[in-house]
């Protein structure tokens, strides 16, 4: 059976240690799973065991690529498992990590959408942000129960705003009211308003600066 020769601390991270099996440098751990392990000089260890501490090795290091990730911006369940996946961690230990970050409220899809929906409504219509939000990764349901809380006035109101500093600026250059309204038209669904917002904001619009 091998057995533990030396454990030296790292030069360039103090919290992580390498350890020697038979004289030889066998891996480099964090050293709270030292600890864990109760790893020592002069103990004998077994395949199964260091194929344990392995596991729980990648379980750590995935751990902390997903916190640095988050700690950049708030992500999805999805953003994280796709990120985490690409680095080449193995699907268990992506699932362990993002049961973990669930637990501890590090990723919430529900507050998510929350945070993004109010970060976006000021200049984007449901559509746009509905869109942006399933290719996140995004349940479908989370997403309309966040819709569901917003007030159409509000919306409606947003939408006005965006549209009437289009109108000054394309009536700068253009009389032709069927050309103006067509531009305003795409410019609203472009930015993800309904047809019918985009309809009756237009003609709100045309009431205030044509009379018509």
């Amino acid at each position: 059976m091998s057995k533990i020769t030396k454990i030296e601390t790292g030069k360039r991270n103090k919290e992580r240690v390498n350890v020697y099996i038979d004289d030889e440098y066998a891996f480099s751990i964090n050293m709270e799973l030292v600890y864990k392990f109760g790893l020592k000089v002069n103990e004998e260890v077994n395949k199964e065991k260091l194929i344990e501490i392995s596991k729980s090795e990648n379980l750590s290091k995935c751990k902390e690529s997903a916190l640095r990730t988050i700690e950049r911006s708030y992500k999805t369940e999805k953003e994280i498992r796709d990120k985490l996946l690409s680095k080449e961690f193995d699907i268990e230990t992506v699932d362990s990590t993002i049961d973990f970050l669930i637990e501890y409220g590090f990723i919430d899809d529900s507050k998510f959408v929350s945070m993004y929906i109010k970060d976006r409504i000021r200049t984007q219509g449901r559509n746009k942000i509905r869109y942006s939000l399933i290719s996140k990764g995004v349940n479908k349901l989370l997403i309309e129960e966040a819709f569901s809380e917003l007030d159409r006035d509000d919306e409606m109101e947003r939408a006005t705003i965006l549209c009437e500093k289009k109108y000054l600026n394309i009536s700068k250059r253009e009389d032709d009211d069927f050309k103006i309204k067509n531009k305003l038209t795409r410019y609203l669904l472009g930015r993800g308003y309904d047809y019918d917002i985009a309809k009756e904001v237009i003609r709100e619009v045309f009431i205030k600066y044509k009379g018509e």
